[in-house]
């Protein structure tokens, strides 16, 4: 693939490196697409990170590129992990690679994600596009969320014809509302995307320091709760909730919802923090121009059952996992940098004023050759 190529070039095996805000490790998973649809799924791995680099990662939050006494160490652990996740997947022909959120201000045009794509194109023989979220942030953009011109080609794959919200469930919650109807995700009109408030965060930091493990297994805790629902409403009247969209949540934003819930049963605190991300979401539709008919959920927080309950009837639609339509939930981010990487490659947009809030389309990502 030739830098330049047109839009209706030939489709090409992409892969997608992510790895997110758990620092868990890399979801690795390919791609067939020409930057316009999405036209195939190929193999996907995960590739853990060792306990130490887990520590180190967690320890780096904060950091910027400047900081060269601490970053060398986790650049060359996170590089050797990538390479190696390349190798696994020798019929690629271009990688997108997220690489590892250790700052993010854009409200100062700034942000930082961990991994060289030029020393991965290096080792791998393959063209690397990375660092997405600069050119979207120094636009006067959130640089988050880009997976929504992803969701919107997945939309238009399922050949759905209704309203349709991917709602991904991670610490923080996000929504990508698609109007499938619109036949480019730049379109006005096509796409609206935010932050909608707290994901699983407040449950498994509630879970960790209770000593039940890291998160709510199945919903089992909260499915046995009661809510406090004076809790509920207390978060609903944050102010972020009132902002327009497109905005975006630090994860610490409601780490007071700890203290409201240190009187309760663990059961009950599990309950309520469910029902305070079940309400934000619901609260979310506020922001879009209609309800959407259906909600198709990613992230880990759609194998919480108590959660997802409360989703649907707060919202009073459909809600379901994204494997309702034969997707992979674990996988969709790793598979959205793919897409992204092919349209990058193709000087097709990444992100819109409806999705980040940038002044005008961008295309973010910086492309290293071999």
């Amino acid at each position: 693939m030739a830098e330049g190529d047109a839009p209706e070039d030939r489709p090409v095996w992409a892969l997608g490196l992510m790895s997110g805000t758990s620092m868990d490790g890399v979801d690795a998973a390919a791609l067939l697409t020409d930057g316009v649809g999405v036209l195939g799924f190929g193999p996907k791995r995960f590739l853990a990170f060792p306990d130490a680099l887990r520590a180190e990662l967690a320890a780096a939050q904060g950091l910027w590129q400047d900081d060269r006494a601490r970053l060398p160490g986790i650049e060359a652990q996170l590089a050797g992990l990538y390479a190696e996740a390349v190798r696994f997947f020798p019929t690629t022909e271009i990688v997108g690679m997220h690489g590892q959120t250790l700052a993010h201000e854009p409200a100062c045009f700034r942000t930082h994600q961990a991994g060289d794509g030029a020393a991965l194109a290096r080792d791998g023989g393959k063209p690397v596009v990375w660092d997405f979220r600069a050119a979207d942030v120094l636009s006067g953009g959130e640089g988050a969320p880009l997976a929504p011109f992803f969701h919107h080609a997945l939309a238009r794959m399922l050949g759905l014809d209704a309203i349709t919200a991917f709602l991904n469930i991670g610490g923080v919650a996000n929504v990508t509302w698609i109007d499938p109807a619109a036949a480019r995700p730049e379109r006005p009109g096509a796409l609206v995307a935010f932050d909608t408030g707290p994901g699983n965060a407040p449950i498994d930091d509630l879970v960790a320091a209770r000593g039940q493990g890291s998160f709510d297994r199945d919903g089992a805790l909260a499915a046995g709760g009661q809510v406090d629902e004076a809790v509920v409403a207390e978060v609903l009247a944050d102010p972020y909730l009132a902002r327009p969209a497109p905005k975006s949540l630090d994860r610490n934003h409601f780490a007071w919802l700890q203290d409201r819930v240190a009187g309760l049963a663990t059961a009950d605190a599990a309950a309520t923090l469910a029902a305070v991300t079940a309400a934000t979401i619901a609260a979310s539709v506020r922001h879009m121009p209609e309800p959407p008919a259906r909600w198709l959920v990613c992230g880990g927080g759609r194998h919480n059952a108590a959660l997802m309950g409360m989703i649907a009837a707060r919202t009073n639609a459909e809600v379901a996992p994204v494997e309702a339509e034969a997707l992979d939930g674990d996988f969709l981010e790793a598979q959205a940098f793919a897409y992204l990487a092919v349209r990058v490659a193709r000087g097709l947009p990444t992100s819109a004023p409806s999705t980040t809030g940038a002044r005008l389309p961008v295309s973010g990502g910086r492309i290293s050759r071999p």
